[in-house]
């Protein structure tokens, strides 16, 4: 890989790869030694750009800032830009991601992450990977006897939004299949309808009598399965995949550049971004923007009631604490919140309802090369690996672990964190309504988020603009702007939401639904039913049916 830059390298966060190209690690999604890769460095903001790129549509800045992890010996400018294009096309904002404002006084913003196919953040990072894993295997298959040709199944488990854009960032997508595992009656209603009704013949939904926990356990038993990897070459497109974290970047420049285009403000001045997760990916992405130059304050982290990374940032101890018993619930089945063991807590926002933020590591990584590392570039970074696949060990040994205080300041030197309840969630959602903000009269792409002059959030983003209101009494500088990320339509969670709002005058839901949510029941569905105690077996059958392996075509 002679022609690529550092930061167009891969390695993995455990120690055990180094000098890895692009297209080998978005295909292979996690490392051999179970760590997830990550650029050799991270590229600064090319003093080339200028401020040129505060004028770049989101397009033309996406194509830029993959160009720095991407080598144009793996992929040529002139197909990455295609490849780009054909991503965004289906959103229905012409700027993908547009910031509204909720309180022009305290300068609180909100970015819409939900104007793709499936209404949801996710769609932004899964339409590109969709396209980025055809791209790669047509090209591998160029001139190669049918029988001889690669075919990729994709294979996952979800309890909602991960499902439904993962299938249609891949429906259509030339050698590759898509098989997705749900708990039976334990997703949304819409977010299921999503999933079923698409009838490509590389998409095939499972619906398993059991939880999300069980779902996860069967993919993760697919991947260690001899059998069927003899004939199957499997893949994932969790958020660990590291092509879903540099799609997340985009939008966090593009964000900044939109504020500055709006307000009338200079270059350099400070924001801060304010991002719900649980799985740490969407707020990561907002790091490596941070490390790139973005003027970023700081990144707040903002969680529901399953706390560990706000734990960890008020303590320095990252560990899991299961919690039980009636107190624990909170969430409505019909969202999704009962698809998880009794070891998470049932919330309002059930798509951040996660015991352990898988992607939490490649911060430590970081972390750890930055206070450990001494020697030359080569001897920090085996350090820092050490240090991760140690405190993986003790998470997965003991439960958690605890980190030096050095290590703790370096974390808040970049991110803080907030905590919020599904009370807070529900008092959020109402009074950004009753407020009748700024949002209610700009937001206008995509039906479903203004209802008599008042703008909805679904309960995640509730949880976002809940921590940034905090951060807002914490930071009252008229200087810093606070950007919260919504992350998906309120229609994808409409029972947490009529909940928040059934009191308000004339609101009722169906009347502001989506069109595209209007018909979704009415579409034919297409689902498999399988039962846990088919075992392996029977789903390692289902796929040999159902799934082309390598030179087959059904």
């Amino acid at each position: 890989m002679t022609s690529a830059t550092p930061s167009q390298r891969y390695l993995s966060t455990r120690g055990g790869s180094y000098d890895l190209g692009f297209e080998e690690v978005v295909l292979k999604g996690l490392a051999s030694d179970s760590g997830l890769f990550i650029p050799e460095e991270i590229p600064p903001i090319p003093p080339a750009w200028g401020q040129e790129w505060l004028r770049w549509s989101f397009e033309e800045l996406a194509t830029r800032i993959f160009s720095l992890y991407v080598s144009p010996s793996e992929i040529p400018p002139d197909d990455l830009k295609i490849i780009v294009q054909r991503s965004y096309s289906s959103f229905r904002s012409p700027e993908i991601t547009p910031l509204v404002t909720l309180d022009e006084g305290k300068h609180l913003h909100l970015l819409e992450l939900f104007h793709g196919p499936t209404f949801a953040f996710k769609d932004v990072a899964l339409q590109f990977l969709g396209n980025l894993l055809e791209y790669f295997l047509v090209r591998r298959n160029r001139d190669v006897a049918d029988n001889q040709r690669e075919h990729l199944t994709v294979i996952g488990a979800t309890s909602g939004d991960t499902g439904s854009a993962a299938i249609y960032g891949l429906r259509g997508k030339k050698d590759l299949s898509i098989m997705i595992m749900f708990p039976k009656g334990k997703v949304s209603p819409i977010q299921e309808a999503q999933m079923t009704s698409i009838r490509d013949p590389n998409v095939h939904n499972v619906a398993l009598d059991g939880t999300f926990d069980d779902c996860q356990d069967f993919v993760k038993a697919l991947f260690g399965d001899e059998d069927i990897n003899k004939t199957h070459k499997l893949a994932a497109v969790n958020s660990i995949n590291w092509a879903r974290i540099l799609a997340q970047i985009t939008y966090y420049f593009f964000a900044y550049s939109t504020l500055l285009k709006s307000n009338g403000s200079t270059y350099g001045e400070k924001v801060r971004f304010v991002v719900p997760t649980g799985n740490f990916g969407d707020v990561l992405a907002g790091y490596f923007a941070k490390r790139m130059g973005l003027p970023v304050e700081k990144l707040v982290v903002s969680t529901n009631e399953n706390d560990i990374l706000h734990r960890f940032w008020q303590s320095g101890y990252y560990e899991k604490k299961p919690i039980h018993g009636q107190d624990a619930n909170g969430g409505f089945p019909e969202d999704g919140a009962k698809a998880h063991e009794d070891s998470v807590r049932e919330t309002l926002s059930p798509a951040m309802d996660i015991l352990v933020s898988s992607n939490f590591e490649r911060l430590l990584w970081f972390l750890a090369y930055h206070i450990y590392g001494v020697g030359g570039v080569a001897a920090k970074r085996k350090t820092a690996g050490e240090k991760v696949k140690k405190w993986l060990e003790e998470l997965k040994a003991d439960g958690g672990f605890g980190v030096d205080s050095e290590i703790l300041q370096a974390a808040k030197a970049d991110f803080e964190s907030e905590r919020v309840s599904n009370k807070e969630t529900v008092a959020t959602i109402k009074s950004i309504y009753s407020s009748k903000c700024p949002a209610a009269s700009t937001s206008k792409d995509t039906k479903g988020t203004v209802s008599n002059g008042g703008y909805i959030l679904d309960p995640h983003s509730a949880i976002g603009v809940n921590a940034a209101q905090r951060s807002i009494a914490r930071v009252p500088s008229s200087e810093i702007h606070h950007i919260a990320l919504a992350t998906a339509h309120p229609a994808k969670f409409s029972s947490a939401v009529e909940m928040a709002l059934k009191e308000e005058p004339g609101f009722k839901f169906e009347n502001i639904l989506p069109k595209e949510f209007e018909k979704l029941h009415q579409l034919p569905k297409r689902v498999t039913e399988i039962k846990k105690s088919d075992g392996l077996e029977g789903l390692r059958r289902l796929i040999r049916e159902r799934v082309p392996a390598a030179g087959q075509h059904f």
